[in-house]
């Protein structure tokens, strides 16, 4: 099938490593032309913009916070003196600590509140200004955890329970000015992130696998795939969805 997403240009919030990276790495495959945002891993920006190059594709690595107005702008203003205009946004940039109810602090609130729901709202924000006028693509990267929140993780799973409802909300808002926003949310994923939590090596990866229909944990590939569907014409009709990427855990 042809996907029709050569020549479009996409920003890809968080992009240094994980899921982030796989779907920088899945856009480019396909012809998309990719700004590779990173908060503090330019290492790791630098090395997904490499591979992307290296096989081909385009793409730049741009720094900076999505949590911050003036980062965001930056970033659009960025992608568009280099590629010209911007047909799809990516907002993967999240952050997660798990704590006990009595462990969070105010700070840990707002860390990830402004990273995994203010950083879409400014992203949505500037895309506005740069879409072109046939529309654009907005695709706000969840987690199974705002449906099955797990023991220390009401905060983290909070957060992607306020991105699904603001994805069903865009998603009737922009409509009109023909542009879709959906929602990937992906179950158990092989990440760099995950491994230093702890996830991955032990008891809790083998129960996650022996609960997955499936039998394996994802990969940043599995969620990419369906992320590059959704950003082309494939789904041109699909808009305010969601669409679990985990194996059948979710």
């Amino acid at each position: 099938m042809d996907l029709k997403l050569k020549g479009k240009v996409a920003i890809v919030t968080g992009a240094s490593k994980g899921i982030g990276a796989g779907i920088a790495k899945g856009l480019a495959a396909e012809g998309v032309k990719v700004v590779v945002n990173y908060a503090s891993s330019q290492a790791g920006a630098d090395r997904v913009v490499s591979e992307i190059i290296a096989d081909g594709g385009e793409a730049i690595a741009v720094q900076g916070s999505v949590a911050h107005l003036e980062d965001v702008k930056r970033l659009f203003e960025l992608a568009k003196n280099t590629y010209g205009f911007i047909d799809i946004v990516v907002n993967n940039a999240g952050v997660f600590t798990f704590a006990p109810i009595e462990g969070i602090s105010e700070e840990d609130f707002h860390n990830q509140f402004n990273t995994n729901v203010l950083g879409p709202i400014l992203t949505t924000q500037q895309a506005l200004n740069y879409f072109p006028e046939t529309g654009g693509s907005i695709i706000n990267i969840s987690s199974g955890a705002s449906l099955n929140p797990g023991p220390n993780s009401s905060l983290y799973s909070a957060t992607k329970s306020a991105l699904d409802a603001l994805t069903k909300g865009l998603a009737k808002e922009l409509g009109a000015r023909k542009i879709r926003v959906n929602t990937v949310a992906p179950g158990a994923t092989e990440t760099e992130g995950a491994h230093s939590a702890g996830f991955f090596g032990g008891e809790m990866e083998k129960h996650v696998v022996s609960i997955t229909p499936l039998g394996r944990i994802g990969q940043p590939d599995d969620v990419a795939k369906v992320v590059v569907f959704l950003a082309s014409d494939a789904a041109g009709w699909v808009t305010g969805d969601r669409i679990n990427a985990s194996g059948g855990w979710i």
